[in-house]
């Protein structure tokens, strides 16, 4: 199998988060891979990291305005999504991410995503926040 690719631009606004579903599930039936739990689990963690970018994500350069790009891949040994904001570091230890109370509005995303993953992974370089999303085939 070759490598599989997409990459597009979006604003960090709630907006985007229809575009990248939308996107995503384009790409994956593209892809010919009947793997329910796969594409859950990519698509739940996808939705989530999107959602906490466009809730969190604070620009020091308020005139570059707020984006992010995702990156789908396909190989061979796993299903990645790559996103990349241009934000501030974000403040986030993923070791000491629970999951948040039943009775709390907010605070599940990151630990949802966790749990969909193999893999989650950030870090801030060069001015982005770098998320890695993947999960093995």
């Amino acid at each position: 199998m070759t490598d599989h690719h997409v990459t597009f631009d979006v604003p960090a606004v709630t907006e985007s988060l229809d575009e990248v579903q939308d996107r995503f599930g384009a790409w994956w039936d593209a892809l010919g891979v009947d793997d329910v739990r796969l594409r859950f689990s990519l698509e739940t963690a996808l939705a989530e990291v999107a959602a906490n970018i466009v809730e969190h994500v604070r620009r020091a350069d308020r005139g570059a305005g707020r984006r992010y790009t995702v990156e789908l891949c396909l190989t061979d040994d796993e299903v990645r999504a790559v996103l990349t904001d241009n934000g501030l570091p974000a403040d986030v230890d993923l070791s000491a991410v629970t999951m948040a109370d039943v009775d709390e509005e907010s605070g599940r995303g990151l630990a949802l995503a966790i749990a969909a993953l193999d893999r989650l992974e950030h870090v801030h370089t060069g001015g982005h926040n770098i998320w890695t999303l993947a999960c093995s085939r």
